[in-house]
């Protein structure tokens, strides 16, 4: 299989970068830089090398280098943003500092439309750059491809040694244009055939997973979520009847949800459990009003909960995980086992002999992708991103059974609201949030205070950073008053306009 390498710079977007990539369809795979040699790279074997941007400069006490084994191995090579700067010190350019460029900053760019990266361009454009550092004196034999107002060497390449480096970020929405460019560095620098796809996953991956599993025994934690529904419809397509799904339902998801993956787990040809935990979890979190706190109990009660319905099972040979790509990379490119925001720590006295994490090297795109190619349901494989711990963290303070049922209402009326308006796929994440601020009704004979329900939505390409949405105040006043007048323990709707960062778009 075609691959391309992304050496990782310590900066923010290196898997904004392997997403742009394999949504070209070229599989990409990120490793620290340091980690890597020229004789690792060579066993790698990429097409192609990316170097992601990062917060140093070239000229920084332990600034990050590259082995210079690494530059003679005739692979392309594209630096983006610290990687522009590495390669242009390595040949011999100089780099200094640009008191005239702010970091993070739309700018002006006049591209050379004849180079193969800016093919199809219009000769100016926006692009976006992160770092004050500049290539001001290119090394022997390279040439300029782009250039701004205050940067006259935006973009070089060097044509014998096929380098290529850009001050911008090309996988960045603001740079219009960008993923064209990274599609022209893999197609027609790198050769790229566009081989990687879910359906070519899915065949192969079920192929995998019968070939490892053969006549042995699976036990996978259901949560109902993507990436575990995604990984139990691997499994069942693959081994069937030697899986068993436990799906533990700690009574805090969304209105019906509950119902709904176990309507469409229990028809398939598997082993599924659903276990009726609330009343369990709900002793647990009583009188508990800190998010840290409400996540570690629930942590702790899902693996007792998961791990007593295992133990009923006998010998279970596997232990399947929907673990994913970003979690990978965010546990240090290591062996991962998924942390609470997943569902639970699941301990290896359970009984298990080894490990299977079918999705493991796939963004969470892919997993939905993925998803539809094994026949899934729009409900599950576009379901919004929701939390391990479920409605407990989107309940300001103590939460209890009332509350549950309250949040739960309220926001099914914002999500069908949303999807009658068709708004639904126009909005990366939408929620509802009970708070634990109470407001005196003035309708209400008795005068009894009652809840604030604020709502949240916003958009994101990559969940590093999301806008908060601008639904329309029609829509908004309508869902308001179908929730105070539906929902009588509500009398108080707001709207949180705040985008990350500051703010991170879970409010706990």
């Amino acid at each position: 299989m075609q691959k391309i390498l992304i050496l990782d710079f310590g900066g923010p977007y290196a898997q904004l970068t392997a997403r742009k990539v394999r949504q070209c369809h070229v599989y990409c795979e990120i490793h620290p830089y340091h980690t890597m040699t020229a004789a690792d790279v060579e066993e790698f074997s990429p097409i192609g090398i990316i170097l992601s941007g990062g917060p140093e400069s070239i000229h920084g006490v332990d600034a990050p280098r590259l082995p210079q084994e690494l530059f003679q191995l005739n692979i392309p090579i594209l630096g983006i943003c610290y990687g522009y700067q590495l390669i242009a010190h390595e040949f011999g350019g100089t780099v200094t500092h640009c008191q005239a460029t702010s970091a993070h900053t739309p700018t002006l760019t006049s591209l050379d439309t004849e180079h193969v990266l800016f093919a199809e361009h219009f000769p100016d454009a926006i692009t976006w750059m992160c770092n004050t550092n500049t290539v001001t004196a290119l090394p022997q034999g390279f040439q300029i491809t782009a250039s701004t107002a205050q940067c006259p060497i935006a973009a070089f390449y060097h044509p014998e040694k096929k380098l290529y480096g850009l001050r911008f970020h090309p996988e960045i929405s603001m740079t219009k244009g960008g993923v064209q460019m990274l599609r022209q560095f893999l197609y027609q620098v790198c050769g790229a055939e566009g081989s990687w796809t879910m359906e070519r996953y899915a065949a192969d991956m079920v192929r995998h997973l019968r070939e490892k599993v053969r006549n042995k025994r699976v036990i996978l934690a259901l949560s109902g979520g993507v990436d575990s529904s995604v990984a139990t419809a691997l499994l069942a397509r693959a081994v069937g009847p030697q899986l068993s799904c436990i799906f533990v339902d700690h009574g805090m998801l969304r209105e019906k949800e509950g119902d709904q993956v176990e309507a469409i787990f229990s028809r398939k040809d598997i082993h599924f459990v659903r276990v009726n935990a609330a009343q369990s979890f709900q002793t647990q979190l009583e009188g508990i009003t800190d998010p840290g706190e409400k996540r570690r109990i629930i942590n702790e009660e899902f693996v007792r909960v998961f791990e007593a319905e295992a133990k009923k099972l006998g010998t279970v040979d596997f232990l399947a995980q929907g673990t994913i790509y970003p979690d990978v990379i965010d546990a240090g490119y290591t062996d991962v086992v998924k942390s609470t925001h997943k569902g639970g720590i699941l301990p290896e006295h359970i009984g298990f002999h080894e490990l299977i994490e079918p999705l493991r090297y796939l963004f969470k795109e892919e997993v939905r992708e993925l998803g539809r190619t094994m026949g899934l349901p729009e409900m599950l494989v576009n379901r919004q991103p929701f939390p391990g711990p479920g409605l407990a963290i989107r309940i300001i303070g103590t939460v209890t059974p009332e509350k549950i049922r309250i949040l739960q209402k309220a926001d099914a009326i914002f999500t069908q609201a949303l999807e009658s308006a068709r708004m639904h796929e126009q909005v990366s994440q939408y929620f509802a949030v009970l708070t634990d601020n109470l407001t005196i009704d003035i309708n209400a004979a008795d005068r009894d205070p009652k809840f604030t329900l604020a709502l949240r939505a916003v958009n994101t390409d990559d969940f590093l950073t999301a806008k908060w949405t601008r639904l329309p105040y029609e829509l908004l006043d309508s869902i308001s008053n179908s929730i105070i007048h539906q929902v009588p323990e509500i009398n108080r709707v707001v709207y949180d306009i705040t985008s990350k960062p500051p703010a991170t778009i879970e409010w706990e």
